[in-house]
């Protein structure tokens, strides 16, 4: 056994850098967010060799005096925090003091620097010897960092890394992130020599629009829909895309939490549950949204690459987020020209997306179980297929000419046709009927004959304990008996016959792992769901002209109409334009 010693400052930093320099994206990062930290309006990025043979970094922000040079190649060195309160509410994207040490170890590294009013200087350092060696320079306000040859002296590391091309897209997915966070700094970014991206600074919500119009593409910004929503205490903003653009894999989520990107379980929770039952199986939303909180609500020091925090309130948060999303998928109502995504056998300058139309909702009775399926009878209360007197008088989806294989409603819009599902459309209208109706009735409990015993880990058993108030708000009751033992005594009447010990630990399992859970409400919604697909009016029923139109005024007024409970689209728009197109009309 060797005895035990301090470790040489070279191999200490060689061993942090294994935490905060991954690959060549982990230097950018860093580098990107020093140079915001510095206050910089304009940032240049250059790189060479997918950043392992050069990564350049150049920023006008407020310099480093050159007499702080060496101490910033220092590990556990930094200007952003001085004690213990400024820890508890960072307000910068660094705090560490970690980084450019761990980069230094690694690379051979050279920093200029330059402060107003003073000569600039140059400090650079190996990572053989990490001795610093500062001299005058010629440069402007501001700091430059140039790392080259990454892992030069860590060969093991470089082995890991992935061809040129998969690291530059890895670079560039940081770069993108840093200029989405803060659209008030211009950035460049150039590879082998040839500029990759340009973005100009921009101050008004247009000039933001436009630059996430760039990075991410325009059918994003198409399909978006504006987040503004403040509670005292937090704030949230940015835009989400409508449930009919989403995507394969989880790869357009951008959250931002006071400037600083994340990928959160809480986060993620909250906004996943908000598209619950207007998405395929499988798939995945997308989204660009800012949070604010008060930085002493929100811990940011809990994981080396800072991409995980943990919030002081996180049910708060949870709770905030998951309404707002979810009332503005609610609000998203049909409006003529719209945007649904069409068949895929169509031409694509004919795909758009939905725009948004506002109206209150009906309120839908209180009713009893007996009385659910009753909504799922068609009802017409008036005659809605007199013609429109103008195009102006014609409501956002128009009426109804004609049923189309027993399928579809043709529907004439004010400036060109609407095509409906009429199943997908009845079963959404159906399901957010019987929602709203449950709602106003609550989960009534039932009780259980013969409770039902669950062998649970000593955790879990501390998680019920601690959650009698959410387990009863679900119509639950489930009691500690034991050290790991359980007792599930009344469930919810609606769910009866269900799997209760499968849906107790899937319960549990989210209390555990992101400390909030929608699983009985989910359940719940799931069974509400088959009642409304079974409910709804079937292919082949023919209907007439004002059963038609009903279903047309029900679809305006009602949340999420945009798509049925299973993800489906329930109406598309072709306007003139499209229809003349089509047909090489004015040609």
């Amino acid at each position: 056994m060797r005895p035990i010693a301090i470790l040489s400052p070279r191999l200490a930093n060689q061993i942090a850098a294994g935490e905060v320099v991954e690959r060549p994206a982990s230097v950018l990062k860093e580098l990107l967010e020093n140079a915001l930290d510095a206050g910089a309006t304009r940032i240049d990025v250059e790189v060479e060799a997918g950043g392992v043979g050069r990564i350049r970094v150049r920023d006008d922000g407020e310099g480093i005096p050159a007499s702080e040079l060496p101490l910033a190649l220092s590990r556990h060195a930094t200007s952003k925090i001085q004690d213990l309160d400024d820890l508890e509410a960072v307000a910068t994207l660094g705090f560490r003091g970690e980084a450019l040490a761990s980069i230094a170890s690694v690379s051979r590294l050279e920093l200029y620097s330059a402060v107003a009013h003073a000569t600039a200087a140059m400090v650079s350092v190996e990572g053989r010897d990490m001795r610093p060696e500062v001299t005058p320079c010629a440069h402007p306000v501001g700091t430059t960092v140039d790392v080259r040859d990454l892992f030069f002296n860590t060969p093991a590391r470089r082995k890991f890394l992935k061809a040129e091309k998969t690291e530059f897209g890895h670079l560039e997915t940081v770069f993108i992130r840093a200029a989405l966070s803060r659209f008030d700094v211009g950035f460049r970014l150039s590879n082998q020599g040839r500029a990759v991206r340009s973005l100009s600074p921009c101050s008004d919500l247009s000039g933001a629009r436009e630059r996430v119009t760039t990075l991410l593409g325009r059918p994003f910004m198409d399909a978006a829909l504006e987040v503004n929503a403040e509670v005292v205490g937090l704030r949230l903003t940015g835009w989400v895309a409508r449930p009919t653009f989403n995507r394969a894999q989880a790869d357009l989520q951008y959250f931002f939490v006071n400037g600083r990107i994340i990928r959160d379980k809480l986060v993620s929770h909250a906004l996943r549950q908000a598209f619950r039952d207007v998405l395929f199986h499988g798939r995945h939303p997308a989204y660009v949204l800012y949070f604010e909180i008060e930085p002493d609500q929100v811990d940011v020091n809990v994981h080396p690459t800072k991409h995980e925090v943990r919030f002081r309130d996180s049910r708060w948060v949870y709770d905030f987020l998951f309404k707002q999303a979810h009332r503005l998928l609610g609000d998203d109502r049909p409006v003529v020209p719209v945007a649904e995504q069409l068949s895929d056998n169509l031409a694509p300058e004919l795909q758009h997306q939905s725009q948004s139309w506002r109206m209150p909702l009906n309120h839908q009775p209180n009713l009893g179980l007996h009385a659910l399926m009753a909504l799922t009878v068609p009802h017409i209360d008036r005659q809605l297929d007199r013609p429109a007197e103008t195009a102006e008088d014609l409501p956002p989806l128009g009426f109804a000419r004609a049923q189309l294989h027993g399928v579809f409603i043709l529907s004439e819009a004010a400036d060109g046709m609407v095509i409906i599902d009429m199943h997908a459309a009845h079963e959404r209208i159906m399901y957010e009927a019987l929602k709203s109706a449950m709602d106003g009735q609550g989960l009534v409990s039932q009780p259980l004959l013969i409770p039902e015993r669950l062998a649970v880990s000593s955790k879990e058993a501390d998680l019920v304990d601690d959650a009698h108030a959410l387990f009863a708000s679900f119509g639950l009751t489930v009691r500690r008996v034991g050290p790991e033992t359980i007792t599930i005594e009344q469930v919810p009447a609606l769910l009866k016959g269900s799997d209760y010990a499968a849906l107790v630990r899937d319960v549990l399992s989210d209390l555990s792992d992101v400390g909030v859970t929608d699983r009985v409400i989910a359940a719940r919604d799931t069974l509400l769901a088959t009642m409304a697909c079974h409910g709804a009016v079937r292919a082949n029923r023919q209907l007439t002209i004002p059963e038609m139109n009903q279903l047309l005024r029900d679809i305006e007024r009602t949340e999420r109409s945009g798509q049925c409970n299973h993800g489906r689209p329930t109406w598309a728009y072709l306007s003139m334009t499209d229809l003349d197109r089509l047909f090489l009309r004015g040609r």
